[in-house]
């Protein structure tokens, strides 16, 4: 009787099936990731644009990677094969190292030249009155998404051709053009009152700060599975032991 309670208290205080359920929510969350690159790419190459085929891949390699190392944790703790484990416990260890220390350290350089690419990509098209059918097309996007107008003064940027983007329907950001306050324009015509770089710029900034979160996310998540990882190896290991002793007849009450 002695022995089958201990063993039970064993059971119980296992992480087998913590771990097992944080896999499968990582297995899910890379299987997502990875269908969301699949139809990215798929997007990029339809479309014509140019991408580093060396980031593609990388994601690529990533993304199955973890996917692949997930489910050889998940046979490690099904099987109770340590070899498997380490293995596991090996290949998070260097994701979440690379991945944060990446984070890390090119956070502020990253960020900030990005963000100056993409803001000099844009003020490049002033005058707007003469900018090319392309770059108006971009910006008829962004102001429709931002409900702006213009980059810097408003719909002044655009001098006697205001796009129709550029039309307002929402009292409280919405500007009147009166009579000769824009040469050209139609009388009395609501126009969005807001430039668009500045609100351009700040949802940027949003976007690569939380695409900079979620990598240190996913790397501290990689750490705390490499942590139970550990501890099960050691449970295993225990637990093999005290099997050991039991067929061999020589138990000591408390030994474990």
């Amino acid at each position: 009787m002695q022995r089958s309670a201990v063993v039970v208290v064993a059971d119980k205080t296992s992480l087998k099936r913590p771990f097992i359920f944080a896999n499968a929510v990582h297995m899910a969350l890379c299987f997502f990731m990875l269908t969301m690159t699949v139809a990215w790419h798929r997007d990029l190459v339809q479309t014509g644009k140019v991408v580093s085929s060396v980031s593609v891949a990388l994601m690529y390699v990533i993304e199955i990677g973890c996917l692949l190392l997930s489910v050889l944790g998940v046979i490690g703790a099904c099987t109770g094969k340590r070899w498997c484990l380490i293995l596991y416990a090996a290949g998070m260890a260097a994701a979440s190292q690379t991945i944060i220390v990446r984070t890390a350290l090119s956070y502020q350089d990253v960020y900030e030249k990005r963000v100056l690419r993409e803001e000099s990509k844009l003020l490049s098209m002033m005058p707007l009155s003469g900018t090319s059918k392309a770059n108006r097309t971009l910006l008829d996007s962004i102001q429709k998404q931002f409900e702006c107008c213009g980059l810097i003064e408003g719909y002044k940027d655009w001098g006697t051709s205001i796009p129709a983007s550029c039309n307002c329907q929402y009292p409280g950001k919405c500007i009147r053009l009166r009579g000769s306050a824009t040469l050209g324009a139609p009388k009395n015509q609501y126009v969005y009152q807001e430039p668009c770089l500045p609100i351009y710029v700040s949802e940027l900034k949003l976007a690569f700060s939380l695409a900079m979160a979620i990598q240190f996310g996913s790397g501290v998540f990689w750490v705390i599975l490499l942590v139970m990882s550990i501890k099960l190896m050691g449970q295993i290991r225990r637990k093999q032991e005290f099997r050991a002793l039991l067929q061999s007849n020589r138990y000591v009450p408390g030994a474990f």
